[in-house]
């Protein structure tokens, strides 16, 4: 073969021959090989690709002569070699011999996942006795010209043509009859609903693959069917209010029954036909959401309040759309705000529990994005659905969909006491123990964490032998977040924390340096909580020799900062114990406190908690002397009565008064220290008044507004020439019980608080957001 320079030289070879999956067809892979030749035939440049092509044999039947049949695809297939007749003889042999699939000649190549529409019905008046062909689209076309009847008769033989995806590269070069179906749509959909039914059908094949949004983009079908719907909704209103109004007619009378009757199945007949557009137009609408910039267009034309608006009906294949659509819409905050503006919980709520299983699964997972809302989170309790969460708890294959709902619900303190009135505290207790030695689902152990915070779902989680499967699970399997589960429950006071009793040395053996700090941390905290009056403290520490621990770790950065506060908090719960203060106080436990506190001084929780055991060491006469008199403690409790944490403030105030009852000279330096900063506010209140009234004389106008020393004095409000003791002062606050600084008076609390709130969870000076006023 003679070949000029620069040429290109084309060579296809048949790699492989089969037979199509479903079809009646064989299937030959080729390689092509294109080459640039240069001066002397050398090649140049060369690339090679691979394809496919399908050589379709209708004609086959059992009664077929397959050698014939098998020279004559050889003839008409040049790609294939005469030397694989045997292989194409035993191929068409099997086709031959080959069951008929149910769904023999529709290939599925759709890109993506979307449910197809169900299967058109024919249409009353429309009879389709012909097979579409390709070749006669133009003679389909020329229908879509004429009146209502044959416009329907065309764009069905073309929808014939389009649900086979072989056939759609055709329809998409023929522009003219997909202009001529885009106009007939345009202008004649709301005159025929079987019509526009077909005719989005059509686009809808296009719309099942990428690479051909662009032409249903082209001819606007996506704004259309966004019309579409908006319009069959409000006729939808429009039917219902109708027979709303035949029904309220007397029923004894014969004739208005029979009307009635035939006013029902006509709104029924047309129920049906508009769910199957309303059907095809939201399939369609979906695939083009498939882009966020369409997405967005179909956004700003209200597409979620016209979806939320169809969940209203009862046709399931419809619903899973609907709600399908709605779960791809509810990852973007902007629809997911939307979607709380209406009542989609509420229609949610009605789906719940329901027969089709993908209904529910989908509905499910439409809430499970919905309830990382606050506000959505409480319109589900509101409407009813934790009980039938909770219930779906039985359904092996919507547990752990419906566990991550319930995780959030119980996340808020203001649900987590309703669970109570569910069933759902016995079902997690008895997936816990199901599980035996087998990890525990993170769902599953988080509920049980959250929902373990509330006192009553505490009680009933120790009912029977819950705490004892409990401990003996986490003690175990050294399973920490079991064990969170556990301090979360032995935090509250009542008959729950004196079944801990029988657990302290187990929990006490587990403080060691040799475990993991995580571990350590949770085992900890669990006995912290146990502020048991009864509990002999002091054999504890000594038996399982934890002082010399608890002491190591007090030293600032020798352990994560929740393990040292716990070691702190762990500290006061002992010094209940008078014995055991005392030996804590000897152990040099104290100074060490003190060192502690100036490292962690920014740290509100962590002079919270060891003021609160300064608190505690001196009501106890063994450490009374040591907090006063060997140590510093006094002093940093007078620069922190002050503090900007109320918390702190009421704390150092009680240790406080206690300090001035026992020692006289710290006794008049608190005593001083307080008036001087309540005078000090007062001066300040006083200077403020005068700067916003501006009134040039706010006293009489006498020769004594010069003497400021009948005010305040160096050290407080004590006269300077010393005529007036600070116990007149003490004396009267006394009368007046005004014991602490001036915001007291707002707060009657009594002056032996309990142990202040643990961190756990949130600072003692951050509130929850929704206190702030």
């Amino acid at each position: 073969m003679d070949c000029e320079i620069g040429e290109d030289l084309f060579l296809m070879t048949a790699n492989s021959l089969d037979v199509h999956p479903t079809e009646k067809a064989l299937v030959v892979h080729y390689e092509v090989e294109a080459s640039i030749l240069g001066e002397g035939g050398g090649q140049m440049l060369g690339e090679r690709k691979e394809g496919q092509k399908i050589i379709r044999v209708k004609s086959l039947s059992p009664s077929t002569d397959v050698g014939a049949l098998a020279k004559k695809v050889l003839e008409e297939c040049k790609l294939i070699p005469s030397s694989r007749l045997p292989q194409v003889e035993q191929l068409l042999y099997y086709l031959q011999t080959r069951k008929t699939s149910p769904v023999e000649g529709k290939v599925e190549k759709k890109e993506k996942k979307t449910v197809k529409p169900r299967e058109l019905t024919p249409f009353e008046g429309m009879e389709l006795n012909e097979e579409a062909s390709i070749t006669k689209v133009d003679e389909y076309v020329e229908l879509l010209y004429e009146g209502i009847p044959e416009k329907i008769r065309g764009s069905a033989l073309i929808l014939q043509l389009a649900r086979n995806p072989d056939n759609l590269e055709d329809l998409l070069h023929n522009e003219a009859a997909l202009g001529a179906l885009a106009r007939v749509l345009r202008e004649d959909w709301k005159q025929s609903v079987e019509l526009a039914t077909i005719i989005i059908y059509i686009f809808f094949c296009f719309s099942s693959f990428s690479q051909f949004h662009g032409v249903v983009s082209h001819y606007k079908i996506g704004a259309l069917c966004m019309s579409v719907v908006e319009h069959e909704l409000k006729r939808h209103d429009v039917w219902r209010e109708e027979l709303r109004k035949k029904n309220k007619s007397a029923p004894e009378n014969g004739s208005l029954r029979r009307d009635q009757d035939k006013a029902q199945r006509k709104y029924q007949g047309l129920l049906a036909k508009q769910e199957q557009l309303l059907r095809v137009s939201l399939y369609l609408l979906l695939n083009l959401a498939e882009d966020t910039r369409t997405e967005l267009k179909m956004r700003n034309k209200n597409i979620v309040g016209l979806l939320v608006k169809v969940l209203e009906r009862d046709d399931e294949e419809l619903l899973v759309l609907v709600v399908s659509f709605l779960k791809k819409l509810s990852i973007f905050l902007e629809n997911k705000n939307d979607m709380a503006e209406v009542d989609t919980v509420e229609r949610l709520a009605r789906l719940i529990p329901c027969e089709h299983e993908d209904l529910l699964n989908l509905t499910l997972r439409l809430l499970l994005n919905l309830s990382f809302d606050s506000g959505l989170r409480a319109k589900m309790v509101e409407v009813g659905l934790l009980p039938k969460l909770t219930a779906l708890l039985g359904d092996e294959s919507n547990r752990q969909v419906a566990m991550r709902i319930l995780y959030h619900i119980s996340i808020d303190d203001r649900f987590k006491g309703m669970f109570v009135y569910t069933d759902c505290i016995p079902q997690l207790m008895q997936m816990l123990y199901e599980h035996g030695e087998d990890e525990i689902e993170a769902e599953l152990i988080s509920v049980c964490i959250n929902l373990a915070a509330n006192k009553r779902n505490a009680q009933l989680m120790c009912e029977g032998n819950g705490l004892k499967m409990l401990m003996k699970r986490a003690l175990k399997m050294k399973d920490c977040l079991l064990m969170k589960m556990i301090r979360n429950i032995s935090q509250h006071d009542g008959p729950t924390k004196s079944l801990f009793i029988d657990y302290v040395g187990d929990l006490a053996a587990e403080i060691r340096s040799e475990e993991e700090e995580e571990w350590v941390l949770e085992c900890l905290g669990t006995l912290a909580n146990l502020t048991i009056p009864d509990l002999d403290w002091e054999l504890v520490l000594k038996e399982y020799n934890l002082v010399p621990y608890l002491k190591d770790r007090l030293k600032p950065g020798s352990a994560e900062d929740d393990l040292i506060l716990e070691v702190v908090i762990m500290i006061g719960t002992v010094s209940m114990d008078d014995a055991c203060a005392a030996m804590l106080a000897k152990s040099g436990i104290i100074p060490a406190l003190i060192e502690l506190l100036n490292a962690q001084q920014e740290d509100d929780e962590f002079v919270c908690q060891i003021v609160y055991v300064f608190y505690q060491m001196v009501f106890h006469q063994a450490t009374r002397d040591v907090i006063i008199k060997d140590t510093q403690a006094p002093a940093y409790l007078i620069d922190l009565m002050h503090d900007k944490n109320a918390e702190i403030r009421k704390v150092c105030d009680n240790t406080l008064d206690i300090i001035a009852e026992y020692d006289e000279e710290w006794g008049r330096k608190i005593q001083s220290e307080k008036f001087r900063f309540h005078n000090n506010q007062w001066l300040e209140m006083v200077e403020s008044r005068q700067a916003d009234e501006s009134e040039p004389y706010l006293y009489d106008n006498d020769n004594d507004n010069d003497r400021t020393d009948l005010f305040y004095s160096a050290d407080g409000i004590t006269p300077g020439d010393g005529s007036v003791s600070p116990d007149f002062f003490s004396d009267l606050q006394a009368q007046n019980g005004d014991l602490h600084h001036p915001g007291d008076v707002f707060d009657q609390t009594t002056a032996s608080p309990g142990r202040p709130v643990t961190a756990y969870g949130f600072r003692p000076d951050e509130q929850p957001f929704y206190q702030y006023s």
